[in-house]
């Protein structure tokens, strides 16, 4: 080494000091500070499983500079919607919590909530394949509750500490910022395949579940597991749900993708117009309560934010309703400038030591401090709770109350002693006996990382594991390492033996030969989306016309299924009126060169000789039909409209109206040979099929879409 350079006093410049030992041979990580780290993978904690340390300089440092990363926009959750409503409980739930909300039925709580994607910015699209955003904020009477979860009841990691390396890997990629809301690319399975804890919230990931039809059809999940506290402080554990009325259903991969160009607004949209329509979603707020005394009765740790507790152990008890019901004024003031914590917990709801939440409960505040500019975001209206707010908190940016007199400190007696110390209803931690050595490790009941990702492959239909072999291949089908690509598919033969060999002969890579692990034969069949509750409320029907059309059969349809809630476009060669058969008009509501299939839930062909003349020449009248064929929707037709079904090659084999009756049901597909009309039970039939989502008993053929 050539020798330091000194100052003009004698001592080494500091640039020489810098340029000497800036460049460790051994690459170590070091904090920003340079002081080198040996575990970035936990947090410090009080033992194995207990609370994380705020001393923790380490996770305290990367989780604060990974929360100010972006300004103003939010680093994840960015792409978001929201709504307002209300909740009201079915009964009191005294004999667990304090909460009041909770316990007095005669109580109807307002809320707002904000429905969002996670890894793509305010400009990328609804429809991509993610993890959905399900943030309620309860304005009660004692102070806001944030109930902050997903559409998925697990995560990716199992300490916070770990969730700046996993939106790294999972965002567009730094050196070209490639691609925009997508996780189809190396770093994020790079990740993937060396963090094995990953695996259950991948199979989650790969399924229809990251790929909702609407806001209104999707589950939430608080996902990790928290405390219920009541009056006498008896302590129980609990998972919060939520389940949409509408039950859970989902897009197909193949019409997200053409989603994303017709309409990047879809989900946000739907949401929209439902509620503008007076069709209000509703969801029903669901309790997992384990007792204290059972916390160790599983094969699993209730404290792991990578496993679910299966309903079939523990039954998801309904305890309220949850309506919204009117959109907000401003989409900036309210739904952007909302800012959702998980330490915003009232009295009779606390927290555990999930590593995850432990640092969750840091880092929502911190981002929010640098991106709504400092810490008066709370008097923001969307924020603000319906009690009032008196302390000693004063000035900084965007200061919005004057403050009167001259004591701003507790003690006081300038100031009478106000604010007063709450008594009895105060927000008071659950006194929790915790005792360990100071210890950067993670608990050995954390270690099985497969279980319960082979449960959630156990528990999918043959078209569910269908889509998620499919959704595997392509997503590392986009992974330029072949390597990333041979360590998922060993990762996965942990998990099945057959999801791996499936996904490797689509990647082109060495099936395993054998399998790591035994499957162990358990499923949950609440995980499957099978048998989901329908409704053809808030459901978008189109109805494929032409010049000649009939407007019995038109108008009939459209009637019958707006009165049912559905929402009914007339989709016509141009924009404006067109003639109809034996006189009269139809009047379209979309040209069909601004409709396309994949954002409608249904189609509906009515008869007119001229009309299906028409359209059977119209490759893009075709199309339409045959891509909603495709992907399994509901198809309905009457007299001649039958002529233009028999032209779509996946409905061979399917029987339609006019050989040997009047009117067919076959897998979803409703036909009857008579014009001028639907009949009561075409319609009773094609309202069932638009109910049930989707009709995957036809042939599998595929159809060029």
């Amino acid at each position: 080494m050539s020798p330091l350079r000194r100052s003009r006093r004698g001592a080494p410049d500091k640039q020489d000091q810098l340029d000497e030992f800036r460049v460790d041979p051994r690459g170590r990580l070091t904090t920003d500070h340079g002081i080198p780290v040996d575990d970035t993978d936990n947090s410090v904690k009080v033992g194995e499983r207990g609370p994380t340390l705020m001393e923790d300089f380490h996770f305290r440092e990367k989780v604060t500079h990974f929360d100010h990363e972006r300004i103003p926009e939010r680093v994840v959750h960015a792409r978001g919607s929201g709504a307002y409503g209300h909740f009201r409980v079915h009964e009191s739930l005294a004999e667990f919590t304090k909460a009041e909300f909770l316990c007095d039925p005669s109580l109807e709580t307002p809320v707002f909530v904000r429905f969002s994607t996670v890894a793509g910015s305010r400009g990328s699209a609804d429809t991509v394949r993610d993890v959905r955003g399900f943030a309620t904020r309860f304005y009660t009477r004692q102070g806001n509750f944030d109930l902050v979860g997903n559409n998925i009841p697990v995560f990716f990691i199992q300490d916070g500490i770990k969730f700046p390396d996993f939106v790294h890997a999972v965002k567009p990629e730094p050196h070209n910022e490639i691609p925009q809301a997508s996780s189809a690319h190396d770093t994020l399975w790079d990740f993937v395949q060396l963090q094995p804890e990953t695996m259950h919230m991948m199979m989650w990931m790969m399924s229809d579940r990251a790929l909702p039809r609407s806001f209104r059809m999707m589950q939430g999940f608080g996902v990790h597991t928290f405390r219920l506290v009541n009056d006498a402080g008896r302590s129980a554990f609990v998972k919060f749900h939520w389940k949409p009325r509408l039950g859970v259903h989902s897009l197909v991969w193949d019409e997200v993708q053409k989603i994303a160009g017709r309409d990047p607004d879809f989900n946000r949209r739907d949401l929209w117009e439902t509620i503008e329509a007076g069709h209000f979603p509703e969801y029903e707020l669901c309790l997992q309560i384990v007792p204290e005394a059972d916390e160790h009765n599983f094969d699993f740790d209730l404290l792991d934010p990578t496993k679910i507790i299966p309903e079939e152990m523990v039954p998801a008890r309904p305890v309220g309703r949850l309506v919204l019901d009117r959109n907000p004024d401003n989409f900036f003031a309210e739904t952007e400038q909302v800012a959702f914590h998980l330490g915003n917990a009232v009295p009779g709801i606390d927290f555990t030591d999930d590593p995850l939440l432990q640092a969750r409960l840091f880092s929502y505040l911190d981002t929010q401090l640098l991106r709504l500019g400092g810490p008066n975001f709370t008097q923001l209206p969307v924020n603000q709770p319906i009690n009032e707010v008196r302390n000693h908190h004063r000035d900084g940016p965007h200061q919005m109350a004057v403050h009167q007199g001259r004591a701003a400190y507790h003690p006081n007696s300038l100031s009478g002693g106000c604010p007063a110390l709450a008594d009895g209803d105060a927000f008071v931690h659950y006194p929790e006996w915790v005792q360990g050595n100071k210890i950067r490790k993670r608990s050995e009941s954390f270690a099985d990382h497969y279980s319960q990702a082979t449960l959630f492959w156990n528990s999918m239909t043959d078209w569910e594991k269908e889509h998620i072999v499919e959704a595997f291949r392509f997503e590392l089908g986009n992974v330029t390492h072949w390597h990333v690509r041979e360590g998922v598919v060993r990762n996965l033969n942990n998990v099945d033996h057959e999801l791996a060999v499936r996904v490797a002969e689509g990647i082109g890579v060495e099936p395993p030969s054998r399998p790591v692990t035994t499957n162990h034969g358990r499923s949950s069949p609440a995980l499957s989306q099978a048998g989901q509750p329908g409704s053809v409320v808030g459901r978008k029907v189109a109805v494929l016309t032409a010049e000649g059309v009939n407007v019995g059969d038109v108008r009939s349809v459209r009637d019958a299924l707006i009165d049912d809630g559905a929402f009914c476009d007339v989709i016509g060669p141009h924009d404006g009126a067109l003639p109809a058969a034996g006189g009269g008009v139809v009047e379209v509501d979309r040209a069909l060169r601004n409709a396309a299939s994949v954002v409608y839930d249904a189609v509906v062909i009515p008869g007119g000789r001229d009309s299906v003349e028409v359209l059977k020449e119209c490759g893009d009248a075709v199309h339409f039909v045959a891509e909603a064929v495709k992907h399994g929707k509901p198809v309905g037709a009457m007299g001649e409209g039958i002529e233009l079904l028999k032209a779509v090659p996946m409905l061979e084999g399917v029987r339609l109206a006019g050989d040997y009756e009047d009117e067919v049901v076959d897998r979803g597909v409703v036909t009857q040979t008579a014009s001028g009309g639907a009949t009561p039970s075409f319609l009773s039939a094609l309202t069932e099929a638009i109910a049930r989502h989707r009709h995957w008993d036809r042939a599998k053929e595929r159809v060029p879409a």
